[in-house]
């Protein structure tokens, strides 16, 4: 019970504007007792979802849970986070306590430089991309990999009955408005991560998500990382490395990475991201786009959107 309301907590937080949040607290006690029940009895079942789309730039399906099952689910979250993510690689910054994109530009940016005996050698980044990898990530493997550090057998279950509860195809999918798919996102692509940087000995590495580069002095070396990377995937994961998102690229042309195009002196704004703010730019969302901006060349689009905005 501390858990589940623990969890409630932390759920709630900036959601209680929502209906479906609201009608559940209205009788708070008796619906996490009424959870609480159903767990320890064995007789817990994973609600339908709703779905709806979002644009974000491209269109997104989203499928949402109830929130009975989405407190649940941020049980779970603080429940099993601390047992994994102790060990998760450092340089795996999606969806993680103290880290995020622009740490992972930092960390890339600092290895590049280190590599490139600052700024007087050239330096090559490999950037790869999994192909609909939230749709395609494996229930057998996703359980079995949690089953390395998970033992009892009713959490086994109840993680078996959450994972279930959503597919895009036998036996396939998470889906991307779970706070466990997050969790569950990092457990499995950590297969990928330990391959990376334990069996291939490759420290300068970095994932975000279902991105990742490698950074080298040597074109060979990243070239025959491609087939290395794409062979792993589809053997161990059942994933696929995206054939179209396969970037390679000396660092001073500039590498495209989370919104970002790197530079070793400088970032800017990818172009698409540039024009996606100018067409939702309005006085309430400019503090948080300008934050954005902070992380990069800017002056010139920032005086620009504030015209736009005209405050």
């Amino acid at each position: 019970m501390p858990n589940l309301f623990h969890a409630w907590r932390e759920f709630k937080r900036g959601k209680m504007n929502k209906s479906d949040v609201q009608n559940f607290a209205l009788n708070l006690e008796d619906n996490l007792f009424d959870l609480h029940t159903d767990l320890q009895s064995g007789n817990y079942r994973h609600s339908p979802y709703t779905d709806f789309f979002v644009r974000d730039p491209k269109l997104r399906h989203i499928f949402k849970a109830t929130v009975r099952d989405r407190v649940l689910h941020q049980a779970v979250v603080s429940a099993l986070e601390p047992i994994f993510d102790n060990g998760f690689i450092a340089n795996s910054y999606s969806s993680r306590l103290g880290k995020g994109t622009h740490r992972a530009i930092s960390c890339l940016r600092k290895k590049a430089w280190r590599l490139s005996k600052n700024n007087t050698r050239t330096v090559w980044i490999l950037h790869g991309d999994i192909r609909r990898y939230f749709d395609s990530v494996d229930h057998e493997i996703l359980l079995r990999l949690i089953e390395r550090k998970v033992g009892d057998t009713n959490v086994l279950n109840l993680l078996t009955e959450i994972i279930g509860s959503y597919s895009t195809a036998p036996g396939k999918g998470i889906p991307l408005g779970n706070v466990t798919s997050q969790l569950f996102s990092n457990i499995y692509l950590d297969e990928f991560d330990q391959f990376i940087t334990r069996h291939l000995g490759i420290q300068d590495y970095i994932r975000y998500a279902d991105d990742f580069v490698v950074i080298s002095r040597s074109q060979i070396f990243l070239e025959s990382m491609i087939t290395l990377t794409r062979n792993f995937l589809s053997e161990k994961l059942k994933l696929v490395l995206h054939p179209d998102k396969i970037v390679l690229r000396r660092w001073h042309s500039g590498v495209d990475f989370l919104g970002y195009v790197l530079f070793p002196h400088h970032n800017i704004l990818r172009t698409k991201t540039k024009w996606r703010m100018f067409n939702r730019i309005n006085s309430k969302n400019f503090i948080s786009y300008s934050g954005m901006l902070r992380h990069c060349r800017s002056a010139r689009l920032r005086a620009d959107l504030l015209r736009t905005v005209d405050l």
